[in-house]
Parts: structure tokens; C-alpha cells; sequence
């Protein structure tokens, strides 16, 4: 606890690192309190459209970017709904018009950081949105039963076929490097996140690139773990809070962490249903957590953190963003 500020900071720095829908979801909430933010983005993506125009255009994988810009935008509504538009028919059917609008722009500007800063630009976002590395990378998992499964959007339908676990992530190249201006927020930051969102493919990808780690250690700023509030089928069968901290700790070490915080208000019984028919459960901190957390000197903060969207639990990110606010 060692890195805790102490005292509350104006406008303060915060890094996010992470993918998916969790981290969009949390910067909506965090752009309210501070101008000063900063998502390092996992670029590991290689299913879906995205997918598809990392295969026939030769970038790197859009979607979680453009997610994350579209959180920190400050453009008319319209822009918003252009920009998360899916065709619905033709050659382009299930295509977003924002993945097709960034490969134009990485098209335009010839390198993708440059393509990414430019729509940044178009959308007067709040902050900055970076890929953690602007190498081609791609993921392997390490599975218990000896086996590896290679390709993001493969990892999970494999690890359900198998009934098998997860054990650890590697990454294709070994050796990928991050944007020095990532490097600089981190050292820079007041408070740096992890998540919310999917542990072995949204946020350990960006731990596995060369320095992201250190980098993190050496920071001034608090490490906060955002649990997710229910588990993964195919990724995070049946983990606890303590399981999701260890998927961390397995990719970084021991004292990485210096908070975590998880959800303790119950999920609706008929959203609840629908998530158990996926074979997806709650994650609610168990009796002795907190204690066996505290004596690796991590602190376990818990609260009534959800948010039910029609069928759908999120993160309520207006508290979470109110409570990493607290934290600095």
C-alpha cells in the first residue's frame, strides 16, 4: 500500500488498461471527473469484423479502439450511432462503419498510431485512446490439459470443448513493444486500472508486452484490479475474486496489485437465469477473501457496483469512477 497518494487530486491522471466492452463502459463514467485520461488498448482481436479487416487489410484489429474513442467522444449523437453502425446487408453485413472509418484513416495517414490520433482529433475525444503495441500480435493460451490454442477468438469455444482450464497466456511475437507515449502516462499517472473486462484476453495481453510490467512497478500511481462482475464461460469458469487477482499475478508477480474491487449486490434471478444458461455465474467476493488479501497487502474494496442494461449486467460507471476517484 505503499503507493497510496493520500489526498484527494484535481483533474488527475488516470491510465486504463484493458479491452472490450468493460473498458468503454468504465471511461464513460471516468471523463466526467477527470480530462486526464489515458486507455493503453489490447490489439490482440482477431474474430469478428474487426477480425476481418486485420486479415484483408493488413492492420491492426479496430473494434476496442474504436469503442473506447466512441466513450470519450464529445461529438453529437448522430457521429455516435454513424460510428457503431453495423450494415445489415451485402458484402459488408455485420461490418462497423468505425472499424471501416479507422482502416480509412490508417489508409490516409499510413500507420495506425497516426490513424488513431487523427480520429481522436475528428471526435474532440476527452483523453487519449493508445494500442498497447503496434506490432501483429496474436495469442496463445497454455491449457492444463498440455494442449495450446491459438487466436483470441478461438481461446474460449476451444476451452469449453475441452472442459479445460486456463494456466497461462503467451504471445506471438515474444517480443512486442509499447508506445513510449504509453510508457510516459504510466510513469506519469496518478492512479493506474486494470479493467474492467475480460481477464486472459483484454487485460493480460497488455501485461505481456516488453516493459508494460516494469514500467507499472516503477509508477508512483496505485494499481486498482476492477473484478468483473460475473465470470467468463471458456475463460473464467467458476473463479472467485481471489482466482481472477491470481490470473494477474500469474502474468506479473507477486505485490503487483495494490487494490481490487468487487461487486457484492446480488444480480436479478431472471438476468441471473440467462447468464447461468451461457454457464456464466456471479462473482461476488467469499467469506475470507478480504482476510487473505490483506495479508498479501492488498486491499479488497467492496460495493454495490451493478448496473442491469435489459438482459445485460455492467459495471454501474458512474459509482466505480466515483470510487477510483476517491482512490487518488
Amino acid at each position: 500500500m505503499d503507493r497510496f497518494i493520500g489526498k484527494k487530486k484535481e483533474n488527475p491522471k488516470i491510465v486504463v488498461v484493458g479491452g472490450g466492452t468493460g473498458l468503454s463502459v468504465l471511461l464513460r463514467g471516468l471523463k466526467e471527473h477527470t480530462d486526464n485520461i489515458t486507455a493503453i488498448v489490447t490489439v490482440a482481436d482477431d474474430g469478428g469484423s474487426s477480425g476481418r479487416l486485420r486479415q484483408d487489410l493488413g492492420i491492426l484489429p479496430p473494434g476496442d479502439i474504436r469503442s473506447c474513442l466512441i466513450a470519450l467522444a464529445n461529438t453529437e449523437p448522430t457521429m455516435e450511432k454513424l460510428l457503431q453502425y453495423r450494415f445489415t446487408e451485402g458484402t459488408l453485413k455485420g461490418q462497423s462503419f468505425g472499424n471501416l472509418f479507422i482502416a480509412a484513416m490508417n489508409e490516409i495517414y499510413g500507420n495506425f498510431e497516426m490513424a488513431i490520433k487523427e480520429t481522436s482529433n475528428v471526435l474532440s475525444i476527452t483523453g487519449k485512446v493508445l494500442p498497447v503495441t503496434l506490432d501483429n500480435v496474436s495469442l496463445i493460451a497454455h491449457l492444463d490439459d498440455g494442449s495450446m490454442v491459438e487466436g483470441e477468438s478461438r481461446i474460449p469455444e476451444v476451452v469449453r470443448e475441452k472442459k479445460a482450464r486456463i494456466e497461462r497466456i503467451t504471445m506471438k511475437p515474444e517480443m512486442s513493444y509499447p508506445l513510449k507515449e504509453s510508457l510516459k502516462s504510466i510513469t506519469d499517472a496518478d492512479l493506474i486500472v486494470l479493467g474492467p473486462g475480460s481477464l486472459y484476453t483484454s487485460i493480460v495481453p497488455n501485461l505481456l508486452v516488453r516493459n508494460m510490467v516494469e514500467y507499472i512497478d516503477k509508477a508512483k500511481a496505485p494499481v486498482v484490479y476492477i473484478c468483473n462482475v460475473m465470470t467468463q464461460p471458456g475463460e473464467t469458469d467458476n473463479y472467485t475474486v481471489t482466482d481472477h487477482l491470481h490470473g494477474i499475478i500469474k502474468h506479473s508477480h507477486e505485490g503487483f496489485v495494490d487494490y481490487v474491487i468487487a461487486n457484492v449486490e446480488k444480480v436479478p434471478g431472471n438476468v441471473r437465469k440467462r447468464y447461468e444458461l451461457d454457464g456464466a455465474t456471479p462473482v461476488t467476493p467469499q467469506k475470507g477473501e478480504a482476510k487473505e488479501l490483506k495479508k498479501r497487502k492488498i486491499k479488497l474494496i467492496e460495493e454495490k457496483l451493478i448496473e442491469v442494461e435489459g438482459d445485460y449486467v455492467r459495471h454501474d460507471t458512474e459509482r466505480l469512477s466515483e470510487m477510483l476517484m476517491d482512490l487518488v
